[in-house]
């Protein structure tokens, strides 16, 4: 795949058909009129057609592979030890030459772009017969795709560029990163103008976005901003009670509802279900970079994907996730990670479905490799998918989020809660997943709680991220205490019978660990980019807002 350093990725131009880049000089500014063929802007369906790559394509480059080690590595819930380039990321040792590191980076800053064209296109070429409403909910979903770009940078690499027009900034070889705070506030902006311009509600089973997926983004943003900042280990009670406010509102008004089974959130069938806040729209013909790729690259064999992909068998769950999982808490890993003698009636489906080998007595290395989003055959999926092109939606964000960013923001700055609003939500995503509610809550009671909830979605390092800003060193105990080395799967002798339900022991054998010093907290920015813009190397300036 040909690399784009940001400079190029500036002039990305959205298109119906697809994606197109500058191929000049990165000093070269084109037409306006060159960047989206402006006949597209004819109706209110062509315009909604044009914005709807924003939800695959741009995203493909940190999804897959890219979503885990970001996500998943660095907070210690997979194992890769084959894969020097994922290895850099759960050791924190990540070089600035890393593809997946120049992957993402581009990736975010491909969105960037794409919504920063978009946005002017709108408001240039739109004939008249486009509405207001259809230009609103386009530049909307621009503002909420732009925001959560910059959310992911602005927690991986700390300061970054903040780009609003891609001609004018295209060229300047000076370009200069902004400040935290400042990206952090251009982000919130972005999602506060998504929530004024989105519909309070989509097309049933489209997955776009409306007014309440811009509220429960923002909510997430308002938790996490809360901390940062702190010197005394306390969050702002402002920002606080404004992602309380705004979940509250997501929850009690929203066209949203949990999923009655746990399992059943990550099959292709329930894509756009009724969690689902935010989801990308994958599909299975529409060609490289449209598809899912995730399962071609973590599912444990060929025979679960139907293809000569399936290169996951080597991956997997950390040991550190596996020991600190609650036994009860079976119908969560099951569905996250697969262990020896679980049987997935959907997967295999004609054969009667997969039922996970049990490896050898002696067996020095085996691993629970990955079941979230392996969703398997085509026959397995309506005759949807291809290699590397799985048809399953990847969740950004839950209505689970909203409901434990709800009673993390009821908490607060307490040791713990027992507030009744708080304990509703928290144990309604317990009891989906058939664990006995509580009557309290610390924050390491509900850090657990999103571990396992959430693994495999990418998200388990954005919750030290929030952490880290009001109270870096336990974050820093916590992974320095992780253990991250390889390690073998036992059935306990005398269970996995009728009468007794099969118990697991795990056997490491390798006890690393790893340090997180703050200098390696965020990424460091890709050599492709530093070397055309030398200037990013510089200490970050706040952003003149407008």
């Amino acid at each position: 795949m040909k690399r784009y350093n940001l400079l190029k990725l500036l002039f990305v131009g959205l298109t119906v058909f697809g994606f197109t880049s500058c191929k000049e000089s990165f000093l070269e500014t084109p037409p306006l009129d060159n960047l989206t063929a402006p006949a597209f802007f004819n109706t209110d369906a062509e315009l909604m057609a044009g914005t709807a790559a924003l939800y695959n394509k741009v995203w493909f480059g940190s999804n897959g592979q890219a979503l885990l080690s970001f996500g998943d590595g660095r907070a210690g819930n997979m194992l890769t030890p084959y894969n020097s380039s994922w290895e850099q990321f759960y050791q924190f040792n990540v070089s600035n030459t890393n593809g997946d590191l120049r992957n993402s980076w581009n990736s975010f800053f491909t969105i960037v772009a794409q919504c920063n064209v978009l946005m002017y296109n709108v408001e240039t070429y739109a004939k008249p017969e486009v509405s207001q409403e259809a230009k609103d909910r386009a530049i909307g979903e621009a503002r909420y795709m732009r925001g959560v770009a910059y959310y992911y940078l602005v927690q991986n690499w700390g300061p970054v560029p903040i780009i609003t027009d891609n001609l004018a900034q295209g060229a300047d070889t000076t370009l200069a990163r902004n400040t935290v705070e400042s990206v952090w506030e251009f982000a919130i902006r972005d999602l506060q103008a998504a929530v004024e311009l989105l519909p309070a509600s989509s097309p049933s089973g489209s997955g776009r976005l409306n007014s309440y997926s811009a509220k429960g983004m923002l909510a997430r943003f308002y938790l996490t901003r809360a901390g940062l900042g702190s010197t005394n280990g306390q969050r702002d009670q402002g920002y606080l009670d404004k992602a309380k406010e705004l979940a509250k509102d997501v929850i009690e008004n929203g066209p949203f509802q949990l999923m009655e089974n746990y399992p059943d959130l990550f099959l292709t069938a329930n894509n756009n279900n009724p969690e689902q806040l935010f989801g990308l729209q994958w599909v299975s013909n529409g060609g490289y970079g449209s598809g899912n790729q995730f399962q071609s690259q973590f599912a444990a064999n060929s025979q679960l994907t139907g293809f000569q992909d399936g290169w996951g068998g080597g991956h997997g769950a950390s040991y550190d996730y596996l020991v600190n999982a609650d036994p009860k808490d079976s119908v969560r890993r099951k569905a996250t990670f697969m262990l020896p003698g679980d049987h997935y009636p959907e997967l295999i489906k004609a054969d009667g479905g997969y039922r996970v080998p049990i490896p050898a007595d002696d067996a020095w290395t085996t691993f629970a490799n990955f079941k979230k989003y392996v969703v398997g055959t085509p026959d397995d999926n309506g005759g949807l998918g291809q290699q590397q092109n799985a048809p399953n939606n990847t969740y950004m964000q839950r209505l689970a989020d909203v409901y434990f960013i709800y009673a993390e923001a009821i908490l607060g700055n307490n040791a713990s809660t027992s507030d009744p609003e708080a304990l509703k939500y928290y144990n309604a995503v317990r009891e989906r997943a058939t664990l006995e509610p509580v009557t309290s809550f610390t924050l390491d009671d509900l850090l657990h709680e999103r571990r396992y909830e959430f693994a495999v979605e990418g998200d388990a390092w954005y919750d030290m991220v929030r952490l880290y800003y009001y109270n870096p060193q336990k974050v820093i105990d916590m992974i320095g205490n992780q253990i991250r080395g390889i390690y073998t799967i036992r059935i306990v002798e005398g269970t996995g019978t009728p009468q007794k339900k099969r118990e697991f022991e795990f056997i490491i054998r390798n006890e690393e660990s790893f340090t997180l010093v703050p200098s390696k907290f965020y990424l460091p920015i890709p050599d492709t980019e530093t070397a055309q813009a030398p200037n990013l190397l510089k200490d970050p300036v706040p952003y003149e807002f407008n």
